[in-house]
């Protein structure tokens, strides 16, 4: 899972972005970003669960979003209103993409058509097969470790785990 000879190292976070403990995770995410800039690949992973009934429009909302050049946005933005889309479902989604300037009607097809969801299933089918349950969980140097709302220490454990995949690679 990581590249030793570039002093590089992946976190595959798998997340459903109806899940109000991704959205507690967000800040580690964002730590880990500041921390270790590009040396940390960090690869966001769909892992919509069964009982989140919008999960699964989400992650292909997020696609879209990530195709339109503003994924990471979109994603981060969706996150903060868990609780909206458990509520009002894909009004949602299609409000926030006009919040950030996205082409609402492009994204609308996109759920229409479903263009996104076999990236989506692919994240699924690969979580489900390396033994993801729940969201977020984290993977690094072939390493699972499960979040959700146990989230304490997890950032460090992913740090020390980079820092010394970044040490071996340099």
């Amino acid at each position: 899972m990581n590249n030793k000879t570039t002093g590089h190292a992946v976190l595959d976070a798998w997340c459903d972005l109806q899940c109000p403990d991704c959205h507690r995770a967000e800040s580690d995410l964002a730590a880990l970003r500041e921390r270790f800039g590009s040396a940390l690949e960090i690869r966001r992973r769909h892992f919509p669960l069964a009982g989140h009934r919008h999960a699964l429009a989400a992650a292909q909302a997020a696609e879209e979003a990530l195709a339109q050049g503003r994924g990471e946005e979109y994603w981060t933005a969706l996150l903060g209103r868990t609780a909206e889309l458990g509520r009002r479902g894909e009004p949602v989604l299609l409000e926030l993409a006009g919040e950030l300037g996205l082409d609402v009607e492009e994204l609308e097809t996109a759920l229409i058509d479903g263009r996104h969801l076999l990236q989506v299933d692919a994240d699924h089918a690969e979580g489900k097969a390396l033994g993801v349950t729940g969201t977020p969980t984290y993977l690094i140097d072939g390493r699972r470790l499960d979040g959700g709302k146990s989230q304490e220490g997890l950032r460090e454990t992913i740090a020390e785990i980079a820092e010394r995949l970044l040490a071996e690679g340099a």
